[in-house]
């Protein structure tokens, strides 16, 4: 009752403009985030809206950098990593080149440090920032997973809510992330009826797509493990997860081998020696002729750049790249949404 007093009465200073206000930029910005505490796939729908734009204009991503071992504005650059930036942000920073990647605990702060830089910018995607009401974006994005939809959720500490669930109204994008892949029109309505969209809101469903797995140290690779080849010669997998949810990932292991081993730890753990001592120890209690390790990507951002990863276990280090998939032949509209809004809202120098 406190925690939602005290959100109830912060959003409304927001609304009301009092005390607390938000800044507007002439520029489109773009938030993805949620209602909850983590783990609603935040990254890989930044990753969509991304690859979406990053061929037609000059976008930036910008986050706060969550456990990062700096302060203050961070511009990725070839020094980066995940210590300087962030686990997240690195990975977006690894996988497009093309986008300025930023980092700043107070966006408003970032967003400035970003035009100052980049004159041409057109837009920028700000990641986990719907509760961060000290920007205004022009287009929000709102996550909420299909296994802890918020409606049916509690607020912090109960449950895993970090505001009321009336604070979706705010948001113009809802997807509800991680959906079975072949949801049922029932399952469907179950949910849109929980969430009872407004007007000016697109609901979406989203699913997972697991593409084929890829060396994390692509000099010391021995062996091109793929999915089929991992099937057809009976390997065994340690699974390595600092995330909030791995069980999705374990079955769709399963579809290719038994043979998995987890260390699981949690979320954005910060890998120390005694882990890559741990891993070794799992890794050799294998006793299979094939064997490898599995990070998922947030992982193998955090362990590409640390210099006491074992030497040895690089040539078995693999990581499992996800895509996401908007459902039921909705991705034109989800891509329409984005496209007409950067559109219809250039940016005023």
């Amino acid at each position: 009752m406190v925690y939602g007093l005290i959100t109830r009465v912060r959003n409304w200073l927001f609304d009301k403009d009092l005390i607390l206000r938000s800044t507007v930029f002439e520029i489109p910005i773009i938030s993805v985030g949620n209602l909850t505490a983590g783990g609603t796939g935040k990254t890989p729908h930044t990753e969509l809206i991304l690859s979406l734009l990053q061929d037609q204009w000059q976008v930036a991503m910008l986050s706060r950098g969550y456990k990062r071992e700096s302060k203050g504005f961070v511009l990725a650059d070839q020094t980066a990593s995940s210590t300087t930036i962030g686990d997240e942000p690195y990975q977006i920073h690894i996988k497009f080149p093309k986008v300025k990647v930023a980092v700043d605990e107070k966006r408003v702060n970032g967003i400035n440090q970003l035009l100052t830089n980049f004159p041409d910018l057109d837009a920028i995607v700000l990641d986990d920032a719907f509760q961060h009401r000290f920007v205004q974006p022009g287009l929000s994005v709102l996550l909420t997973d299909y296994q802890h939809l918020y409606f049916q959720d509690k607020m912090l500490p109960l449950g895993r809510l970090r505001e009321s669930p009336k604070g979706a109204i705010r948001a113009n994008i809802i997807i509800v992330t991680k959906c079975p892949p072949e949801i049922s029109p029932l399952e469907k309505r179950l949910v849109v009826t929980g969430i009872k969209p407004d007007n000016h809101q697109l609901l979406l469903f989203s699913s997972y797509k697991y593409e084929e797995i890829v060396p994390v140290f692509p000099q010391h690779q021995t062996t091109c493990w793929t999915y089929n080849r991992i099937k057809s010669e009976h390997a065994s997998i340690l699974l390595i997860a600092g995330i909030v949810s791995p069980q999705p990932i374990v079955e769709h292991l399963n579809d290719y081998t038994k043979l998995i081993f987890t260390a699981f730890f949690e979320d954005h753990h910060s890998f120390r020696t005694k882990d890559f001592e741990q891993f070794t120890r799992r890794f050799n209690t294998i006793f299979a002729r094939n064997k490898l390790i599995l990070l998922t990507e947030k992982d193998a951002a955090r362990i590409v750049s640390n210099p006491d990863y074992p030497e040895h276990l690089k040539p078995f280090t693999y990581t499992m790249p996800i895509k996401v998939q908007i459902l039921n032949d909705e991705e034109s509209k989800f891509n329409q949404k984005i496209l007409n809004y950067v559109v219809e809202n250039p940016r005023n120098c």
